[in-house]
């Protein structure tokens, strides 16, 4: 009997320590306020250093376009520098479609909003993710 008291004591104890430890980690809320045409998809990317462009993104999300406008939030992001890919997915295959002459097809933006020619750089799109959350805009 004893032994059962002492582990719904522990369980009890357990759901008040977690109640009241908040959730780890910064939330990030990425608009995308110009986004041309209602098909498909907009695409977003959380990276690292590490990951950009490189391998697959620390945290991925998918938003609908409503009145033009698409909207995510990334939860629980650690400390640290970040940037953002996003992609106007408009045919709906999860990926980058390219030209011929390898021009992408689609809209695309990176945070900062720092376009140039060729593929996005590390250093145009970081940021620095700290004590508190962050509201951040993407144009295409």
């Amino acid at each position: 009997m004893k032994t059962l008291a002492f582990l719904i004591a522990l369980l009890i104890s357990n759901f008040i320590v977690q109640a009241q430890t908040p959730d780890s980690g910064i939330t990030i809320t990425v608009t995308v306020p110009n986004v041309t045409g209602s098909e498909g998809d907009v695409l977003f990317a959380l990276y690292n250093e590490a990951t950009f462009m490189k391998a697959a993104p620390v945290q991925s999300a998918k938003s609908e376009i409503e009145n033009g406008t698409a909207k995510v939030t990334f939860t629980n992001v650690p400390v640290g520098e970040y940037g953002i890919t996003c992609l106007h997915d408009t045919n709906g295959n999860g990926r980058m479609d390219f030209e011929a002459n390898g021009m992408p097809k689609e809209n695309y933006g990176v945070s900062n909003n720092n376009m140039s020619y060729g593929p996005p750089m590390w250093g145009d799109a970081k940021f620095e993710v700290g004590s508190e959350d962050l509201t951040l805009e993407i144009r295409l």
